[in-house]
């Protein structure tokens, strides 16, 4: 992902979701580059000026828009009930028609994500 600020980005993604940093370029300070890890979710963050030299077509691109990730998670309520106060919910928990119990944040670069859980059978829409 393009991002302006990836020792922030660790930070949200650390403190606020609970992933873990796996590694980053350089090892400290002010970063370029960084992966990081929850469960089986893996995601690498980039800042736009190396990204932009990497790869010209992003020179004028917007960090966040319309990008989103979906996440499958287990306790997926209980990840609700850590986060909510601290991020901006964009859908609200509810149960789907696939059978998944799920909700919707906007992370610090303006990307949405969403968590969900499979929770079996077909659920009303909301």
């Amino acid at each position: 992902m393009m991002i302006e600020d990836v020792n922030g980005t660790i930070a949200f993604y650390r403190d606020v979701l609970g992933f873990e940093l796996v590694m980053s370029v350089p090892a400290e300070g002010p970063l370029d580059w960084a992966l990081m890890k929850r469960g089986d979710a893996e995601v690498m963050f980039q800042a736009r000026a190396g990204l932009r030299e990497a790869l010209p077509l992003f020179a004028d691109r917007a960090v966040g828009g319309a990008l989103t990730f979906y996440i499958d998670t287990d306790d997926v309520a209980g990840l609700y009930e850590r986060v909510r106060a601290r991020v901006n919910i964009v859908k609200e928990m509810r149960h789907t028609f696939y059978g998944t119990r799920e909700f919707s944040i906007e992370d610090c670069n303006g990307f949405t994500l969403t968590f969900a859980e499979h929770v079996g059978g077909e659920a009303e829409a909301a």
